[in-house]
């Protein structure tokens, strides 16, 4: 009997885990994947190091974004290293 309640506690801490930190995980970046994947010219972005910069081009190839970070000043990025709309971010 002390066994089967053992096992129920490892599974209840096992569920708790999923729901409260699995799933939200999960949910966060389906989110950022479909935000990378929508990505067009002019959008505010800001990338994984903090840069914040605007969509200049977008190469489908290489899977790379061209940002522009200061006039004139252009970096290019693989598309997974953007990861958030730096709009949405500053009306915080």
């Amino acid at each position: 009997m002390e066994n089967y309640s053992m096992l129920i506690m490892m599974v209840a801490i096992f569920a708790i885990m999923y729901f409260f930190m699995i799933l939200p995980q999960q949910k966060k970046q389906k989110e950022i994947r479909n935000f990378q994947n929508s990505l067009t010219e002019g959008t505010k972005v800001i990338t994984a190091g903090g840069v914040y910069g605007v969509v200049k081009r977008i190469n489908i190839e290489d899977n790379t974004i061209e940002i522009e970070v200061s006039r004139g000043v252009n970096i290019v990025v693989e598309r997974s290293y953007v990861f958030a709309n730096a709009a949405s971010q500053q009306q915080r």
